[in-house]
């Protein structure tokens, strides 16, 4: 189990077991919540990641600093014990991290 993972880092998560039409696999997530949250609690804040074909803002937003082409799965954020997090594969650059910001806002009407 990783100590602290920070904000806008990507790991790769474990999702499974899902129910319904949550995303589901071990898939890459961004870490949404703060850094003060990621150091105390024992669970984070995520979401999923996917290589669906386009964007589709604001539940889509488009991803390039993870390796190959991807999605941020706005409406499948969660909570998620420490413990399904495996390996960290990098970390979004700020201007697609301010993206996905943006985005929740929207979809949360916040």
């Amino acid at each position: 189990m990783p100590a602290s993972p920070q904000r806008g880092e990507v790991w790769w998560v474990r999702l499974d077991p899902a129910q319904g039409s949550e995303i589901q696999k071990t898939r890459p997530c961004v870490v949404l919540s703060s850094d003060i949250l990621n150091v105390h609690r024992r669970t984070v804040v995520v979401v999923p990641l996917s290589t669906a074909p386009h964007e589709s803002p604001p539940l889509l937003i488009g991803l390039r600093s993870v390796g190959k082409p991807a999605v941020a799965v706005l409406d499948q954020l969660r909570a998620v014990t420490k413990e399904r997090l495996q390996e960290k594969l990098g970390v979004l650059a700020s201007t697609e991290l301010r993206a996905l910001d943006d985005g929740l806002r929207e979809i949360l009407e916040l």
